[in-house]
């Protein structure tokens, strides 16, 4: 059984947005309290979900079938939510599958993110890092066996279907929940 406020789409997007928010808090814990270096692509999946993040934030509190009844906005979000988990997803799967390959099979250690960013064009620095580096084949950290990246994947994965199924569902409305039945 689904709580009332999470049955309605502000409800399943606030979720979303308060699960982004905490992938992003545990990321920064990693690295802050438990000295995990995050590798580039690391960093991109970071952005991706702080940009899933937002749009789960932007639907909640746009909330446009929640007011009018009018679902296109709500699909026009289910589509953005989809579009923006689409990115960290493909970062990550690819971080999974640079992990995946034997040693000495990715090429060495390049440049480092920020020195990156600096000196070369914004899409130069993007073809470099998703074609990766030896430093986002090492592990540091597996629970169950499973790669951060991996984890990654699966979350936002999760978060997009979540997300798609809570805007492009016919959503009721929470005063429609909570009223009293006859």
């Amino acid at each position: 059984m689904i709580p009332a406020f999470f049955a309605t789409r502000r409800g399943a997007n606030l979720a979303g947005f308060a699960a982004c928010s905490a992938m992003m808090a545990y990321a920064l814990y990693a690295e802050r309290v438990l000295g995990f270096e995050p590798c580039p692509l690391c960093m991109f999946q970071r952005v991706g979900v702080a940009i899933l993040g937002v749009v789960f934030l932007v639907a909640a509190l746009h909330d446009p079938a929640g007011r009018s009844g009018n679902p296109r906005g709500a699909r026009a979000y289910g589509v953005l939510i989809l579009l923006a988990a689409a990115f960290p997803a493909y970062v990550a799967g690819r971080h999974v599958y640079i992990q995946s390959l034997p040693a000495g099979s990715v090429p060495s250690c390049g440049a480092s993110l920020d020195y990156m960013v600096e000196v070369f064009p914004l899409m130069t620095v993007i073809t470099k890092v998703l074609t990766g580096a030896g430093e986002c084949q090492k592990i540091d950290w597996a629970l169950l066996g499973l790669s951060m990246p991996a984890w990654v994947l699966m979350a936002v994965i999760g978060l997009g279907a979540f997300g798609a199924w809570a805007n492009l569902r016919a959503a009721p409305r929470l005063e429609n929940l909570t009223a009293p039945k006859p």
